[in-house]
């Protein structure tokens, strides 16, 4: 195995200093990234989407919890699978109940949604030990209109056309993230992302980062919309 280079103290000093430069460079360039994406346009969600949850038909509505945000994690898992597969488990498997109790503490709610039974997603929650409510969208539109089903009727998968990629009757299951916000009576999409990009998240901010909302902070841009409650502690800083 190749090993880094051996070297005196006053030379690794030197290496880490420039190597700080370049982090604190990414940090902030993060930063206005971040911000960039709370400033995106949102658009109307003006379907009725359904879904079947841990106390039965719930609405898009249903998976705020009360909260002002939602942030949905597509998880692949087909009708005809077992279990869902494994980079969605190890994204499940790393959201503990503090890490989900800092999302909701900025005013946002976490679901799972995937497209098999609402019996075999309870089934693996348990042996998995998850925190994460988790509703099945079978017989609704809502895994095609956020491209986590890809198949004839729907092509389009991380903003690109897999018309040509698909073979005659293929259907695939695809994993991504996708943000909403209400306002009023009323739900809005504010984000999605797809295939690189959407790794496992562990810090909560990562998550919050996500959405229009952000980590609730008062330095953050647009200024004005910090949301700290549920007796939150504005902790989440780079």
């Amino acid at each position: 195995m190749a090993l880094p280079e051996v070297v005196s103290r006053e030379e690794w000093l030197e290496a880490r200093l420039r190597l700080l430069a370049l982090e604190k460079e990414q940090t902030r360039a993060r930063t206005a990234l971040n911000a960039q994406r709370r400033q995106m346009p949102m658009v109307r969600v003006a379907t009725a989407y359904t879904f079947d949850g841990p106390d039965g038909t719930a609405t898009l509505g249903d998976l705020f919890e009360g909260r002002s945000q939602l942030i949905v994690q597509h998880v692949m898992f087909d009708t005809d699978w077992e279990k869902a597969c494994p980079g969605c488990t190890a994204d499940g498997d790393v959201i503990s109940e503090p890490l989900l109790a800092q999302i909701r503490s900025r005013d946002t709610a976490l679901a799972f949604v995937s497209i098999a039974p609402r019996a075999k997603l309870q089934a693996y929650k348990a042996a998995r030990g998850w925190a994460v409510p988790w509703y099945s969208s079978a017989g609704s539109d809502f895994n095609h209109d956020f491209q986590a089903t890809v198949d004839a009727s729907q092509v389009y998968y991380n903003y690109q056309d897999l018309s040509d990629k698909l073979d005659d009757g293929e259907c695939e299951e695809m994993p991504g993230r996708s943000c909403f916000l209400r306002d009023g009576g009323e739900i809005f999409h504010t984000y999605s992302v797809y295939a690189r990009g959407g790794e496992p998240l562990i810090p909560a901010y990562a998550w919050l980062d996500m959405t229009a909302f952000g980590r609730s902070e008062d330095w953050e841009e647009p200024r004005g919309r910090a949301r700290i409650t549920h007796g939150a502690d504005p902790t989440f800083t780079d």
